[in-house]
């Protein structure tokens, strides 16, 4: 037994380690504007604490949404289902609700993302909210394109409208 673990010793002092080496990517992702969504929203209520954290719902009550390629309404009836932490520094979203074009197509929609309320490097205030909707639109349909992407969106606060203004980019 000692006759294997000095092997493994002088083994482990000739081989050189290895070290993985990290190849700067040729090209990064892309995105391109889709939309913007002005989303109108109902009184917000809690469900309380849960085994999960505190749960939070946020009615979809309406809104409209224009992009290069496609215009229309938010439908009412969906929400914003959010769990955030006791602490109140992290909320884990997730908004379900529909849309309809301008031309009568619905078009399903699902937003998971993330909130996050912190102090950055030099202990400043930081706020960070970011989410990945997914579309499930007719196929066939001019709308299609949306089923077969990856997409990113963020907030606007800077719109004078009451509710929640969000900008939803393509990433290519």
């Amino acid at each position: 037994m000692k006759r294997i673990c000095l092997i493994l010793l002088v083994l482990m002092a000739i081989v050189p380690t290895a070290s993985a080496q990290v190849t700067e990517p040729s090209q990064a992702p892309r995105l391109e504007f889709v939309m913007q969504l002005q989303v109108t929203l109902g009184e917000t209520y809690t469900v309380g604490e849960t085994p999960h954290g505190k749960r939070i719902v946020i009615p979809i009550t309406g809104g409209t949404f224009e992009g290069p390629q496609l215009k229309g309404t938010i439908l009412n009836g969906g929400a914003d289902y959010q769990i955030a932490s006791a602490d109140g520094s992290r909320t884990e979203l997730e908004a379900i609700y529909s849309i309809r074009t301008d031309d009568g197509s619905y078009i399903h929609v699902r937003n998971r993302g993330l909130i996050v309320n912190g102090q950055d490097e030099q202990g400043r205030p930081s706020f960070y909210f970011k989410a990945a909707p997914q579309f499930e639109a007719p196929a066939g349909s001019r709308y299609a394109w949306l089923n077969n992407a990856l997409y990113v969106c963020q907030p606007d606060w800077s719109q004078g409208f009451k509710g929640i203004v969000l900008n939803v980019w393509r990433v290519l």
